[in-house]
């Protein structure tokens, strides 16, 4: 076992080496703002300041380099790692196809485009990611091309080490690496090269939490359903591959992030410390409020393994913060059907209270009429004073809040 780390991290050394005759190193940054917070010195490995903003142009790289003959690389993807490929398909001056579904926002088109340049062909195919996964691996085989795998390969696995290499080569070995899990693929090549013995934390999406479902089961298993908010790390079941990686695992080292707690973690590093993150990209960063016990005055790095984030989701992204953290609230409210009934609902709101939604749902002539508001305060202690008042003057309401299908249709 010991020769096989010792030969993997050789491997790790010489992958991270030739990368960069192809892009440069990216930085580990103390974070002040982050270690004070904490009362530990946390570290950020920057991938999202990769020149493809995401870690996976490296196990791309590593992969690629070691094939010799193939026609064309294939690839089904709709975000980093479509990137990373046509990344290195110029790089490599090689041609490759992405396919991607029909239904991928036009900013990740024209991103992945201008990485790769005159060397990638796109394919819009299918409205779910299975259909396009299935029409790529259908059309590689076809044509005799190379399957690019996202991270269930060993050379992509390695490729992805080479983060780890970076770490130790700017730091030396710290405390404990906090690091997001998807598929696997930097998890596994970040555990092998460091080994067992290194304190690390796995973080996934609620929505998303294969590793976790893994670990339970003994074996990787196929969730059910997947949320794909964190649209970077939300994968259905973890690669064979990393799992043979990552199999010892315990369970008490995965943990679970809520996508909205999530995002409250992306506006704090945006509007605190200027830095942007996609929602995969900041799962180390919103895992340490549940860790901050263990890593008080240690040397932490966490993975910020994103920053692809299309700004178009910021609204949803405030949105689901504020929802989180208590701060705004929709309720849907029996009005009596009299006049003033408004007037002594509005009386009701306290100085720090902004209505943001007001929708009058009546569709009869009976005695209430319904009314979808929503309501932003300074203080999410304020609501507990707001219903107080609403139940002591027997106005009728329900919290919709967390009700996911009513917040589908009417919110």
């Amino acid at each position: 076992m010991l020769a096989a780390m010792t030969q993997f991290r050789k491997s790790a050394h010489a992958a991270a080496e030739a990368m960069r005759t192809v892009f440069p190193e990216t930085p580990c940054q103390r974070n002040d703002h982050l270690s004070a917070l904490y009362d530990a010195e946390i570290w950020l490995k920057r991938e999202d300041l990769s020149p493809v903003r995401s870690y996976k142009l490296r196990g791309a790289f590593n992969a690629m380099r070691k094939v010799e003959g193939a026609s064309r690389f294939v690839c089904a993807s709709a975000g980093n790692h479509a990137q990373g490929m046509a990344y290195m398909c110029q790089s490599f001056a090689v041609p490759g196809v992405v396919f991607m579904p029909v239904t991928t926002p036009q900013q990740k088109i024209d991103k992945t485009r201008i990485f790769g340049g005159a060397f990638i062909e796109i394919r819009l195919v299918g409205d779910y990611f299975d259909d396009t996964l299935a029409e790529a691996k259908r059309y590689c085989a076809e044509i005799g091309g190379h399957f690019l795998a996202p991270f269930d390969d060993a050379d992509v696995i390695e490729g992805q080490a080479s983060v780890g290499v970076e770490i130790e080569a700017q730091m030396g070995r710290p405390d404990r690496i906090v690091l997001p899990v998807g598929g696997g693929g930097l998890a596994a090549g970040i555990r092998r090269y460091f080994g067992p013995e290194m304190p690390m934390t796995f973080v996934e999406p609620a929505g998303g939490a294969s590793l976790s479902a893994a670990v339970a089961a003994g074996h990787p298993v196929a969730l059910p359903r997947v949320d794909s908010f964190v649209d970077g790390a939300a994968v259905a079941r973890i690669g064979d591959a990393p799992w043979a990686v990552l199999k010892e695992t315990r369970a008490g080292d995965v943990l679970t992030a809520p996508e909205d707690r999530i995002c409250t973690t992306i506006l704090r590093m945006l509007n605190v410390e200027g830095i942007v993150l996609e929602p995969a990209g900041a799962l180390s960063v919103d895992a340490l409020a549940d860790i901050a016990e263990e890593i008080r005055g240690k040397r932490v790095v966490c993975i910020t393994s994103g920053g692809n984030f299309d700004f178009e989701r910021l609204p949803e992204v405030k949105e689901r913060a504020q929802r989180f953290s208590g701060v705004k609230k929709y309720f849907i409210l029996r009005l009596p059907q009299r006049p003033g009934a408004l007037r002594d609902f509005l009386e009701m709101l306290g100085p720090d209270d902004d209505i943001t939604r007001f929708e009058y749902l009546k569709k009869s002539a009976r005695n209430f009429g319904s009314v979808l508001i929503g309501i932003e305060t300074k203080d999410a202690a304020n609501f507990g004073t707001l219903f107080q008042r609403m139940d002591d003057a027997g106005f009728a309401y329900r919290d919709t809040t967390n009700d996911v299908i009513l917040a589908e249709f009417l919110i």
